[in-house]
């Protein structure tokens, strides 16, 4: 009986109900036969109710009930999940589907209803995007019935608990390593970039065919074999390549729902994919005011999900960035020239000043790469047209600001330091043009 009164719920049309009795009611006070018609009404109602409620209750009630997910959640990806809902009931019913979603995708209203026929089945479909990484608890799922009265409604909880892990997109990984080894064409902004010149490993002396190069021809093999033989060079193989993420505050503004953290975080996944695609050697190293997660380069098969692991574990801090720390550990454990892939932010000149001696040195020994971003919003807003006199002046301050980034831009490479001023939501696509087109110069 407890059971019962905690699953019952009164519908809205039992409310408009009683509010139109409640009329009937004050008007009976002015003209007696509406009071008389009021109480008709009234015990219509509570029969009704009645009736409602042992077709709800008097019996149980079959479902077949199932919450479709994939097996891991990537970050920042759409991803449909779906609710597979049957009635195995040889009545009508209303029914809303309410699914308890995690708490971190803020949804709090989320409801579907559905009307099914006996032995009907329907399947609910709705797009989750998560935007933080770590578990997220999907609960029950709430079953509310109701007759084609619609006076009372029942509560039928599913058990369907279970926990996913957000990691970074694999999605994206996977998305950007098919566009990176398209040999007809490179869509989506990837570039097809021509190797300058020859690896220094050479694989094989192979006959000559139209559209090698006639600077390969080996002269010496030529005359041996009486027809024009050629080097083969492979890519050099086996480079280092770190991503080396910087978690302090500067990192932590929101685009697109992700922090800028968590956006290197995706593009660090996907350029250690594609780089052991190509024989590299990837690695990781995060920062902040202490040095975080430290994996030495490798190529072996379980590197990529080491790498996947440790990144899934990060965590933003609300401190300075310790650059002398960095290059410290950059000379100790990082052996051998590397190119290091720097994601972090500059918000002004005397941000990057104050760090610019260090990054030289680490320069010195490594390829350094520094990756920075440009605030779209306030790029969006130098763009448009101004409404009054304030408008041209905050234009102005705007424009002045993006000037400010191409500087940094300008100042990185007078000192030798390769830099990437992107847009966080280009920031994959940039990143592995800029790797490549490293690779294609021979200066790793």
């Amino acid at each position: 009986m407890k059971e019962t009164f905690e699953n019952i719920y009164l519908k809205n049309r039992f409310f408009w109900c009683m509010g139109g009795l409640v009329v009937l009611f004050t008007a009976g006070f002015w003209w007696v036969p509406l009071f008389f018609v009021a109480q008709v009404a009234l015990l219509l109602l509570l029969t009704l109710c009645l009736v409602d409620g042992l077709l709800l209750f008097a019996r149980p009630y079959r479902f077949r009930v199932r919450r479709q997910l994939p097996r891991v959640l990537s970050l920042g990806d759409e991803t449909e999940v779906k609710i597979s809902l049957q009635n195995r009931n040889n009545l009508s019913l209303q029914i809303e589907v309410v699914d308890e979603l995690p708490y971190q995708l803020q949804i709090r209203d989320f409801s579907r209803t559905v009307h099914l026929a006996p032995e009907e089945r329907v399947e609910i479909q709705y797009p989750i995007r998560p935007t933080t990484r770590g578990g997220y608890e999907f609960g029950r799922i709430l079953l509310f019935l109701s007759t084609p009265l619609g006076l009372l409604e029942r509560r039928y909880p599913w058990d369907a608990a279970t926990e996913l892990p957000v990691y970074p997109s694999i999605v994206q990984m996977k998305q950007f390593e098919m566009r990176a080894f398209e040999r007809t064409s490179m869509p989506g902004g990837l570039k097809q970039i021509r190797r300058i010149g020859h690896s220094y490993e050479f694989d094989q002396i192979k006959n000559y065919v139209r559209g090698d190069d006639y600077r390969s021809i080996n002269w010496k093999a030529t005359g041996r074999r009486g027809q024009l033989m050629v080097n083969q060079y492979e890519d050099e193989r086996a480079q280092q390549i770190y991503c080396v993420i910087d978690k302090s505050r500067v990192m932590h503004m929101p685009f697109d729902g992700l922090t800028l953290m968590d956006h290197a975080i995706n593009t660090s996944l996907v350029l250690s994919n594609i780089a052991l695609k190509k024989h590299d050697r990837a690695g990781l190293l995060t920062f902040s005011d202490k040095i975080g997660s430290v994996l030495k380069a490798d190529s072996k098969a379980a590197q990529l999900n080491k790498i996947l692991q440790t990144l899934y574990k990060e965590s933003e801090r609300s401190t300075e960035a310790n650059y002398e720390l960095l290059y410290y550990f950059s000379r100790k454990l990082v052996s051998g020239r590397s190119l290091m892939m720097l994601y972090t932010n500059f918000e002004s000149m005397y941000a990057l000043d104050r760090v610019l001696p260090i990054l030289r040195r680490i320069s010195a020994f490594h390829l350094l790469v520094v990756v920075f971003f440009e605030n779209s919003a306030i790029r969006e807003f130098a763009q448009a047209a101004p409404t009054n006199v304030e408008g041209i002046y905050q234009q102005t301050m705007a424009r002045k600001f993006l000037a400010e980034k191409r500087a940094m831009v300008q100042k990185l490479k007078q000192y030798g330091i390769q830099a990437v001023l992107t847009n966080p939501a280009d920031l994959s696509m940039d990143t592995i043009n800029k790797y490549l087109e490293l690779k294609a110069r021979g200066l790793i």
